[in-house]
């Protein structure tokens, strides 16, 4: 049997990766007291955005993990959820949690680029399906939003300043869509626009915030909220950039 030092421990680093990856602190807190009920230590845990505190109702210690939220993957979720279920109900022992636990941490499973980018493009096209557009402004909307998101990925590569590299995905589109515009190829900026910026959207963080707020977990919902708007504004600001800048380029000519 597992020490209850050990047991805490690996919740820790469950909590941390549920965190890390866009599960709301329910789920977290929820998840990590589960494990430690099958592991026959009662835990008590407390998930804020940027810590992770746990314990043993039978220790005064407690367990500190400190988290740093970065891109979402649900797919890490999806896979301590799976694998905690699992736990819980008997089909796996401690040691083989301890063991798939770590092969998660040390693993990140991603999408590949050809992925990624398909999957931009496509997103960018739905919503303009609700707008009526032409076939033209419907395949343009599909690669400005390929170009959006890349543009964004690449700054997001080389700065760790927050909301600067979305707000380059922003211009980006902005200036695209405009030009398109400008230049007699596109029937209507503002849809493509609002089409291409759906892949930079914080949808998961928009809906986590809800999540927060409708579980009363105040703190973490405002935080999310807080951050989502940052995001929604950092995008704006980019759109106008760039659509003011093609503006002022190709205004005295057209």
């Amino acid at each position: 049997m597992p020490s209850e030092k050990q047991v805490i421990a690996l919740c820790g680093r469950v909590g941390k990766i549920l965190l890390e990856n866009g599960a709301e602190t329910g789920r977290v807190e929820s998840t990590v007291e589960y494990i430690g009920a099958a592991a026959g230590v009662p835990i008590s845990c407390h998930a804020e955005m940027t810590a992770i505190f746990v314990d043993a109702d039978t220790d005064t210690a407690t367990h500190l993990i400190k988290v740093r939220t970065k891109d979402f993957n649900l797919r890490q979720v999806d896979r301590i959820n799976s694998l905690s279920r699992a736990f819980t109900s008997g089909m796996i022992d401690y040691t083989t949690l301890e063991n798939q636990v770590a092969v998660i941490e040390s693993s990140r499973r991603d999408y590949s680029w050809p992925q990624k980018i398909l999957g931009a493009g496509l997103v960018s096209v739905a919503p303009m399906l609700l707008f009526q557009a032409t076939w033209a402004d419907l395949g343009l909307a599909f690669f400005v939003g390929i170009g959006g998101y890349l543009a964004s990925q690449w700054l997001g590569r080389r700065t760790t300043t927050p909301y600067i590299s979305i707000g380059l995905g922003g211009m980006v589109i902005g200036l695209l869509a405009t030009l398109l515009q400008r230049l007699g190829v596109a029937t209507s900026a503002d849809n493509i626009i609002i089409s291409a910026l759906m892949p930079l959207v914080p949808g998961v963080a928009i809906t986590n915030s809800l999540r927060e707020l409708i579980a009363r977990h105040t703190i973490s919902g405002l935080v999310r909220a807080m951050d989502a708007i940052m995001v929604a504004g950092a995008i704006g600001a980019g759109v106008v950039v760039g659509s003011a800048f093609i503006s002022l380029i190709m205004g005295g000519a057209l």
